[in-house]
């Protein structure tokens, strides 16, 4: 894996080349078999079963804030046993982090530093702009949450140091193939376990109904309910298991770097077995190919999880990501509960059981479900260790059940187990991890021969480098011309030393013996002087690296803004023929989303718009896959060459579709994350001069942000749409409303091959823009895309006169954003 520059100043992608469809480079190697590590337990799971590498979270920023995740203690022992096997970890730091916590990150970051972990995953570009500048030792991996899905948005973000990006899910095998032909990056793909119905990153469901956001790694998992459209109740939004194990071959020869098991949430047994399967593809013989499928997917079989689809990967249309008729809940489903009464129950169960395994009991509301193990299993009121499929069985069940209620299986009797008392035994006994050094030998003769020679060594440890000289007097020609392989023999044995030698060059060394002896000699006085030397300065770097990251967060934080901007508004609309109506109604610009009902308007508007272009602002799409490229690259040579400059942009990738532009206006949307002054650092490094705040966020951090000097707007009436997806929604119908089991509604609309659900009910800060206007607003922006024209007169009047709007929500405004 090649490690990141140690740059302290950002790249300017204003200078770099177009983007072009020639080839970087062929990528043969195997895949790594990328597990997810949620517990001590399954961590040992997954080293047992032949991963290469796991991800893991830390108790803070991690996007399974409900996984047990671990302390920094903890994850020290982890790497030093992880590295003693040639395995690596990557820590989860893909979350949306809020400007008080900065500080935090810092910390946790130059922890991560010294620990020399083997990259961090990240969604935040503040994660990523403190690594590049202050800790950049670090690996860079791109989290799917950031909604990286083209060749752009991998450009971009390899320019930037990203060793590795995670597609998105929406990507299929020849888009993948496509951007790993043009990319130096490593490609990470989710292989398998739980997708998400809405676009990674894009998802406000969770956060809209209780502030439990999905960028913030508490997820509360409102797809998976009971929802009813005309009359028909249904699990629209529940999508099945990715499983892409018949197509490891396929995505090795597309270039992948990584495969990806989901499912940090999962059992240990869970991580097991799906280790073990997707092994077994990764290292099959090509010639023995089916009975490898074969033995792979019976271990699958007891991994537990629901219905298995391709998703994308093999169809950009797949018609088995979602069936609304089966419920959503991981596991084999067993049965449904025909009788309940006094802790027992019946049920005729569709799947063999056996005292030990383990049930999860599925209410038909939208509660959580409830495990536990069976204890004990009858059938016709006779004690029985086992039963077959198709058995009518009564057992007990801890929790409170109901007839209909849905029981599935979902662990079995002999599956993987490991006490936290035996895994914390584990993990002591592997020790502490070892610093790897990478050594440079050279030998050269002083004065005129026969005269000494001197042995000089260069010594590097992460980005620190350290010359030593050892004499060796007179010394005699080897017989043994292989220098190197005798150096690294010596070397390699690091003893009790807190070192591992991870290479060793000996780059024109002349074939001399050199006594053993003082060969060892050199070696202890190399790895003493090492130890105090090379670790102290690692210490020492770091410190003020620390230092100075925290030195600037107070520096950002000092700057602030001043009182005496002029106010204000924007108005987004949905197409070219409501400008000049906008305009009408004071908005100081007008955004314009660019999708491609807009674009094929263009032609009808430019001449008559082109005079408010320095008003009009053109928002690029979200999502642009490579193949949709050319017409929007087409648009926007249309527009740039009618003297349009203003756009919005709304993914990271979309800086490189700009660059060819000179002189441009950028703002951001609110879909470029931006809760904290280092990721609108980032952004105005790549050319932002306005940024829209997260549609998401709290009065608390609003504060916070709108203290800062740059131009900041605040979105203060929209539409909240709850998920984007590809994912298509069976007996769904565009412009029908749809309700959840608790009363509340959302609309559903298609466009531009996505469907777009959003709550009926709209986001509104209207009649609390006084109090916006003191914590530093100036900039505001309504958003009337989805609102009928009988009602926007109301609502410009309720902007006007700061009057609240009823049946709105103010979101997580008020109630805090967690």
């Amino acid at each position: 894996m090649k490690r990141s520059a140690d740059h302290t100043k950002p790249v300017k992608t204003s200078a770099a080349k177009p983007i072009t469809n020639e080839p970087v480079r062929a990528k043969t190697v195997a895949p790594e078999v990328l597990a997810p590590c949620g517990s001590l337990e399954a961590f040992f799971a997954a080293m047992e079963s032949g991963a290469d590498a796991v991800y893991a979270g830390l108790r803070e920023f991690s996007a399974r804030a409900r996984a047990k995740n671990f302390t920094l203690g903890q994850m020290a022992r982890m790497l030093a046993y992880a590295h003693q096997r040639g395995r690596k970890i990557y820590i989860t730091l893909n979350t949306l982090v809020k400007e008080q916590e900065l500080p935090q990150l810092v910390e946790a970051l130059a922890e991560l530093a010294r620990l020399r972990v083997d990259g961090v995953i990240v969604q935040d570009m503040a994660v990523a702009r403190l690594v590049r500048n202050f800790f950049p030792s670090i690996p860079l991996h791109a989290s799917t949450q950031m909604t990286i899905h083209n060749l752009p948005g991998v450009k971009l973000l390899e320019e930037y140091g990203f060793e590795r990006v995670v597609l998105a899910r929406e990507l299929q095998l020849a888009d993948i193939a496509s951007i790993a032909s043009q990319t130096s990056a490593e490609l990470e793909i989710f292989v398998h376990g739980a997708l998400c119905f809405c676009v990674s990153g894009q998802c406000h469901f969770s956060s809209l109904l209780g502030g439990h956001s999905g960028n913030r790694g508490r997820c509360a998992q409102p797809c998976r309910r009971l929802y009813s459209h005309r009359g028909k109740e249904g699990y629209y939004f529940s999508p099945n298991d990715l499983s892409a194990l018949e197509l490891i071959p396929e995505l090795a020869a597309a270039g992948v770097t990584s495969l990806k098991i989901e499912g940090r949430m999962k059992s240990a047994d869970y991580v097991a077995k799906v280790v073990k399967a997707y092994r077994l593809m990764v290292d099959g013989d090509a010639t023995a190919r089916k009975e490898t499928l074969k033995a792979a997917k019976e271990l699958l079989k007891d991994s537990f999880g629901r219905t298995p689809t391709k998703g994308f990967l093999a169809s950009s249309n797949p018609v088995d990501i979602a069936n609304p008729w089966l419920r959503g809940g991981t596991g084999r489903f067993s049965g449904e509960v025909r009788q309940a009464r006094q802790g027992q129950i019946s049920f005729e169960t569709r799947d063999g059981l056996r005292v030990g395994d383990r049930l999860r009991l599925q209410p038909k509301s939208d509660q959580a479900g409830q495990a536990w193990t069976l204890r004990e299993l009858y059938v016709n009121r006779r004690k029985v260790h086992e039963c077959k499929a198709g058995t009518l069985v009564e057992v007990a069940c801890p929790f409170e059940a109901r007839p209909g209620d849905a029981l599935f299986k979902v662990g079995a009797a002999d599956a993987f187990g490991m006490s936290d008392e035996a895994a914390n035994r584990k993990l002591q006994a592997a020790g502490p991890d070892r610093v790897a050094v990478r050594l440079e030998l050279r030998c050269e003769q002083q004065g005129p021969a026969p005269g000494p020679w001197t042995l000089q060594i260069t010594a590097r440890i992460g980005a620190a480098a350290f010359s030593y000289e050892f004499p060796l007097g007179d010394l005699e020609p080897a017989r043994n011309s292989d220098m190197a392989g005798v150096l690294l023999a010596r070397f390699s044995e690091t003893g009790e030393t807190p070192f591992h030698l991870e290479s060793l060059q000996a780059p024109d060394f002349p074939a001399l013996f050199i006594p053993p002896a003082r060969l060892k000699e050199i070696r202890r006085e190399l790895y003493q002087r090492l130890e105090q030397e090379g670790t102290a300065e690692e210490r020492r770097r770091i410190a003020a690296a620390k230092a100075e990251a925290l030195l600037e967060l107070q520096g950002q934080r000092s700057r602030s803004k001043g009182q005496g901007e002029r106010e204000e508004l924007l108005i987004q609309v949905d197409s070219p023929s409501e400008v000049r109506w906008a305009l009408s109604q004071g908005a100081r610009q007008v955004v314009v989303p660019l999708h491609r009902a807009a674009i094929h308007e263009l032609p009808r508007y430019l001449s008559r718009l082109k005079g408010d272009a320095d008003q009009l602002v053109w928002q690029l799409p979200f999502m642009l896959f490579d193949q949709e490229l050319p017409l929007i690259t087409e648009a926007l040579d249309a527009l740039y060459q009618a003297g349009f400059r203003c756009f919005e942009v709304t993914n990271p990738g979309q800086f490189k579709l700009l660059q060819r532009y000179a002189g441009l206006q950028l703002s951001s949307g609110y879909r470029l994350f931006t809760l904290n002054s280092q990721a609108l650092a980032f952004w105005q490094e790549q050319g932002i001069q306005r940024a829209t705040l997260y549609i998401e966020d709290d009065r608390e951090n609003l504060t916070d942000l709108l203290q800062l000097s740059q131009p900041l707007t605040v979105l203060v009436y929209s539409p909240v749409e709850v998920m984007a997806t590809r994912v298509r929604i069976k007996e769904i119908s565009s412009g029908a409303p749809l309700t959840s089991d608790r009363g509340e509604g959302y609309r559903i609309r298609g466009r531009d091959g996505f469907t777009h659900i959003s709550a009926t009910t709209p986001f509104s800060l209207l009649g609390r823009l006084m109090e916006l206007r003191r914590m530093g607003c100036r900039s505001f922006m309504l958003d009337l895309s989805e609102t009928p024209p009988e009602r926007r007169g109301e609502l410009l009047e309720a902007f006007r006169s700061d009057r609240v709007v009823q049946g709105a929500t103010l979101f997580n405004y008020e109630r805090g954003l967690t």
